[in-house]
């Protein structure tokens, strides 16, 4: 799988707005990591993206597409997105403090 990496850092995708998710809603776990969706998302070329997903992963929720982030994170961390009522948030396993029972 491609990623986008620049300075120790891969490029994740997230949709951070209320109403819709991406990955959170069906995107597949490629689709966050896309250099060209990175790219259009970078470039802020959103009705592009909308319709790059719409052709290459046909079963993705694209609702989410409009309000996707790029979030800088270190090559090699362990990750989770999580969702909230469409908008979606991006949590580091080493930035979480687990409780123990």
């Amino acid at each position: 799988m491609e990623k986008v990496t620049k300075n120790g850092k891969v490029a994740v995708l997230v949709s951070h707005g209320y109403g819709g998710g991406f990955y959170t809603w069906g995107a597949p776990v490629e689709a966050i990591f896309d250099p060209i969706l990175v790219d259009l998302i970078e470039n802020d070329k959103i009705q592009d993206a909308i319709d790059y997903v719409e052709k290459t992963y046909p079963d993705a929720y694209e609702g989410g597409v409009g309000q996707l982030d790029i979030e800088w994170i270190p090559e090699g961390s362990k990750f989770i997105i999580n969702e909230y009522d469409g908008s979606e948030s991006l949590q580091l396993m080493n930035d979480t403090n687990w409780l123990t029972a």
